[in-house]
């Protein structure tokens, strides 16, 4: 049997578009649905801090397996597109939900306290650097919140862009190189 040439092999199937499609849509809703619904009403305090901190290294540790997924996928530039489609609005949440319970317990933090759509909009504007100026931080704790979720933009764009680049790369060499050792198997045989 012959091995289909390495163009051929990179196609996606219109089927497997629409279930990466659908995956990343669900995986998104249910993040919505989770911040939706999950109570935002707790106290500051140190607690706090640390299921931030938890939140974010659990993003990362999920980050880093959906990475080792990315090399092993027969599909490794759909895989990476499906990650960034998922990881970005969850990343996008975890803030949102911070700058929820700021807002709640530190009512001078915003110009206005922020609902749980307010806080995912300003979080998007933070983002994307827009900063329309209507919603600002304005106590130390809200811009140092702020500031960090800047830096770790910075630092998820730039970083996983490239981390997912480089294991769509280690994917494909490594198909390349199982279809190279197979076609001169099929070759002398």
């Amino acid at each position: 049997m012959k091995r289909p040439r390495q163009a051929e092999r990179f196609r996606v199937s219109r089927s497997r578009l629409l279930l990466s499609a659908a995956r990343s849509l669900l995986a998104v809703i249910l993040s919505v649905v989770v911040y939706y619904l999950v109570p935002l009403d707790k106290g500051l305090d140190i607690g706090t801090a640390i299921a931030l901190t938890v939140s974010l290294l659990l993003f990362a540790g999920v980050l880093a397996w959906q990475v080792r997924t990315v090399t092993r996928s027969d599909y490794p530039r759909l895989r990476a597109i499906e990650t960034l489609a998922t990881a970005g609005p969850i990343f996008l949440i975890i803030f949102a939900a911070a700058y929820v319970l700021l807002s709640k317990n530190q009512a001078d933090s915003f110009p206005e306290t922020l609902g749980r759509t307010n806080a995912l909009y300003f979080t998007v504007t933070v983002f994307a650097t827009v900063g329309f100026g209507d919603i600002t931080p304005v106590t130390t704790t809200a811009r140092v919140l702020t500031m960090v979720q800047m830096l770790v933009d910075v630092i998820l764009v730039g970083m996983i862009a490239r981390i997912l680049l480089g294991a769509v790369r280690i994917a494909e060499d490594a198909r390349s190189a199982d279809h190279g050792e197979s076609s001169a198997s099929e070759d002398s045989g």
